[in-house]
């Protein structure tokens, strides 16, 4: 607790120096320079090409009823710092390096590995020919995040105290308003006190297009996607190699009289070794917004569904796989369930008090799709499963709140608070207990 006490002490001192620094800033200069970041005076005084900046994030958080059982509970403070550098010779070229430190302060289960803690370590180090934001041909080589649509199936997870990165070959095209990105990738694995590095044999191929102009309002993203991984245990006995794609696509867009809506759909097929691979997933929401309200309250409904196996001796596999996702916050607040063997309704309002305060509600029900399957996790990880199905469909429910708030350009604030109401899949695969997720957090850029 010594160690946590002095990290705590020097987080908190680095946040308040570079406050006091902030303040000290000049006071007469143009509107757009009074909430600079601190980078934004030191990158002045810099070569153009060269620039630095960083992030310091904060949150206490835990949970009461792991697993859904009495007297399992951890509360802890996760401590994550980011340095950045660019080096920008031309236009065309840069160079992008960011070095992370990670620490899980205070947690009792231990070891406080990934997705918690690793020392300084090399998140991204790339480098870039073109633009991918901007320019019409460009290529990105390195370990780099890959975010693409709503980020579940591919995320960088930045809510995660390490986070995610890929060691990666990256192309993007753009012609008349299309865009497709094509990519070569492997996830990075983290390893807590040595250099982070990709796994051999795992690898994802993508094709990603997204084209707003197409229909006005409109977004469509269709995609392809290929993972590829050794080793992997068979229904059937033995191990083999896994291979299937994903083919899917995104659609969102705006309807009249302040409606918007949003679908996601994806099919997988392929193989396991001997094993068959079969599953679908589907996303579907529609949102309405009072604007002319002041608080501007956005009433949404969602469903969401993905498939799962029924027999997992009969090589055939039928549970969707959600990958990389982005998996926070997606089926609810406690990260409980995944876009696995699951049926979700969901409803929320969004009120935003004034242009600094978000503040949001959610309701959860989750069933099931296939009760001789398991309830997966936002990691993909099993919560719980009764092979033989007799424990039921319906997991339970759960109730959100989440408020944040924009303190300036450089620092951000937000608490939350997640409580599971099992129902009867937990009730009879667990003890059965209520879980609860409270946050609260503080990100500060520099």
């Amino acid at each position: 607790m010594k160690l946590s006490g002095v990290r705590i002490v020097v987080l908190v001192v680095l946040v308040l120096t570079s406050l006091s620094l902030s303040a000290q800033l000049p006071t007469q200069q143009p509107a757009q320079k009074s909430n600079a970041l601190l980078s934004d005076k030191l990158n002045d005084d810099l070569p153009k090409w060269l620039s630095f900046s960083g992030e310091v994030r904060g949150r206490f958080e835990g949970f009461a009823g792991g697993k859904f059982q009495s007297d399992n509970s951890d509360f802890y403070f996760l401590e994550r710092v980011r340095l950045n550098l660019k080096i920008q010779p031309a236009d065309w070229l840069k160079f992008v390096f960011q070095g992370q430190d990670a620490h899980a302060l205070g947690k009792d289960n231990v070891p406080a590995s990934s997705p918690y803690q690793d020392a300084m370590d090399l998140r991204l180090g790339y480098l870039e020919l073109g633009d991918v934001e901007r320019k019409p041909v460009s290529f990105r080589a390195g370990r780099q995040e890959l975010a693409f649509g709503d980020e579940r199936l591919i995320g960088s997870a930045d809510w995660l105290n390490t986070a995610r990165s890929f060691d990666a070959l990256r192309s993007v095209f753009r012609v008349d308003g299309f865009r497709i990105d094509a990519f070569a990738a492997s996830v990075v694995k983290i390893h807590d006190g040595q250099f982070n590095e990709y796994v051999p044999g795992t690898l994802l191929y993508g094709l990603y297009a997204s084209t707003p102009s197409m229909v006005p309002k409109v977004t469509v993203e269709p995609y392809f996607l290929w993972r590829r991984a050794s080793n992997i245990a068979l229904e059937t006995g033995g191990r083999g190699v896994m291979n299937f794609g994903t083919v899917g696509f995104r659609w969102v867009g705006q309807l009249p009289d302040h409606f918007d809506y949003g679908s996601e759909m994806a099919r997988q097929a392929g193989s396991v070794g001997t094993d068959t691979v079969g599953a679908w997933a589907g996303h579907w929401v529609l949102g309405y917004t009072l604007s002319n309200l002041r608080l501007q309250p956005r009433f949404g409904v969602e469903y969401n569904y993905a498939s799962g196996d029924s027999n997992s001796t009969d090589g055939h596999r039928g549970t969707f796989d959600q990958l990389y996702p982005t998996g926070h916050d997606k089926y609810g607040l406690a990260d409980q369930v995944g876009w696995k063997n699951i049926r979700n309704a969901r409803g929320g309002v969004d009120l935003k008090p004034t242009a600094k305060w978000q503040i949001r509600s959610r309701y959860e029900a989750w069933w099931l799709a296939d009760p001789h399957d398991a309830l997966y996790d936002a990691a993909s990880n099993v919560v719980a499963k009764v092979a033989s199905g007799t424990a039921g469909r319906f997991v339970g429910q759960e109730l959100d709140f989440v408020a944040v708030y924009d303190v300036s350009r450089a620092m951000k604030a937000g608490a939350g608070y997640g409580h599971i109401f099992p129902g009867t899949f937990l009730k009879h695969a667990t003890p059965g207990e209520s879980y609860d997720f409270p946050y609260a957090m503080l990100t500060y850029r520099f």
